[in-house]
């Protein structure tokens, strides 16, 4: 019987590698059907790949560290005689191995789509520029990314693609123009960043690689920063009433979900995401268009020991505030246990960022590509407002909305600010929200 390959295989929507984080067996090894072979991290999450056949690990082709690409080779097995080893078919067609020799960008491929995007004729796209139409030169690109390759002015010839054989995706652009500095104005690139000092020369140091995680945040950060025109929005909303309600109800029902005020927050946003569908909506310039979601999916940002992540609640507007506070408390556990799944980290049309049980009295989160807009909480203050009766105390929560500005106007961005407000200001009209 001959030993089965196991290649990394698909691991979700546009995930093109993942990144070993520590192996769970060793040649030699026995192993039954499903039991974990090692754990893999993407897209600042960690998955577990089970034995897909029972038997003895023969070779393991990766280390801890590795950063391994999706229908790569990871490790064989000698299957138990009572079983044999499930057809190749079985295993998603990305990530099988092929026989033959990797095809150049100028080689023929059996895939239509391939082939018009790794040997586009010259002609095609006569006023493009030659240093941005890299697939007219033997770069393996699709007409979107060339599009968007002209748009930023990037030049192809200077990116390795991470795609299938070797082909440049839209995340390579956008990862080019971050580790080169570029800015969004004019589409000119910056000057490459020059090489770091030597700092052990003034005092001790200690090195460490970056993890994939930070890597994958820095990149995103980045690429936000460098494509959208930030503006952020200050306000506040009078949550006197809305704590004390919080706080009541708690008290009431101990074992009850735990309402927070992020819960409380997600559930006014989403009202006013469906009354301000722009703010909703993601801006696409290489296609010429808006995307307006008919969904309201909410990240939340999560503070953890390995970093932030931002898990997402689906359907927000469709929920009453104990289900969002009971989903909420679920998440969050697990995104801090490492347990959560990579799709529920995806798919969020709108984020909130809440540093008030830290501190501060505001700050500029940075917009989440594709998104158009995030809100940021600072801690609540307590300060005297006017009455018909004189000064009374009041408590007052910060507002910080981060938009982009080439999809939402300030006054819009002010106006959904504010409703967002008069929101958490009426406890009563909110907490029936459903």
């Amino acid at each position: 019987m001959s030993n089965y390959e196991f290649h990394l295989p698909e691991l979700g929507d546009d995930v093109q590698s993942g990144t070993v984080v520590k192996l769970l067996v060793a040649p030699g090894d026995t192993v039954v059907e499903e039991q974990p072979l090692m754990e893999v991290e993407i897209d600042k999450a960690t998955v577990e790949l089970p034995a897909p056949v029972a038997g003895k690990i023969e070779s393991l082709n990766v280390s801890e560290g590795d950063t391994v690409k999706v229908g790569a080779l990871v490790l064989t097995i000698a299957p138990d005689a009572a079983g044999a080893a499930p057809a190749p078919s079985a295993k998603p067609e990305k990530s099988q191995p092929s026989s033959q020799p990797e095809k150049s960008a100028s080689q023929p491929s059996s895939q239509p789509e391939s082939k018009a995007a790794e040997a586009p004729k010259p002609a095609a796209e006569p006023s493009a520029p030659a240093a941005s139409e890299g697939g007219a030169r033997g770069y393996p690109a699709g007409p979107a990314v060339r599009r968007l390759a002209r748009l930023l002015g990037v030049d192809l010839s200077g990116i390795q693609g991470s795609g299938q054989r070797g082909r440049i995706t839209v995340e390579d652009v956008h990862g080019f123009l971050s580790r080169l500095g570029a800015g969004a104005g004019g589409g000119a690139l910056k000057a490459a960043l020059p090489p770091m000092p030597d700092f052990s020369k003034f005092g001790e140091v200690q090195v460490e690689p970056i993890s994939t995680f930070r890597r994958r945040t820095a990149e995103a950060m980045a690429r936000s920063w460098d494509t959208i025109p930030h503006v952020t929005q200050f306000d506040e909303a009078d949550v006197t009433e809305l704590e004390a309600a919080r706080k009541a109800f708690r008290k009431a029902r101990p074992d009850g979900p735990k309402v927070t005020a992020t819960a409380l927050v997600a559930k006014a946003c989403a009202v006013a995401l469906r009354e301000f569908p722009d703010v909703n909506s993601s801006l696409d310039l290489a296609g010429g268009k808006v995307i307006y979601k008919k969904h309201v999916h909410i990240g939340v940002a999560v503070d953890t020991p390995y970093g932030l992540l931002v898990p997402v609640l689906r359907d927000v507007d469709r929920k009453s505030v104990l289900a969002l506070a009971d989903e909420l408390t679920d998440i969050a556990a697990r995104t801090r246990d490492k347990a959560i799944k990579p799709e529920e980290l995806k798919g969020a049309t709108f984020t909130i960022t809440n540093l008030g049980g830290i501190g501060g009295t505001g700050f500029t989160p940075i917009v989440n590509w594709p998104q158009v807009a995030i809100l940021g909480l600072a801690r609540s203050q307590e300060r005297y407002a006017v009455s018909p009766t004189g000064p009374v105390p009041r408590l007052f929560m910060p507002l910080c909305l981060s938009y982009d500005h080439r999809a939402i106007d300030g006054a819009l961005a002010a106006r959904f600010t504010r409703r967002v407000g008069e929101l958490l200001a009426n406890p009563t009209a909110l907490l029936f929200e459903i």
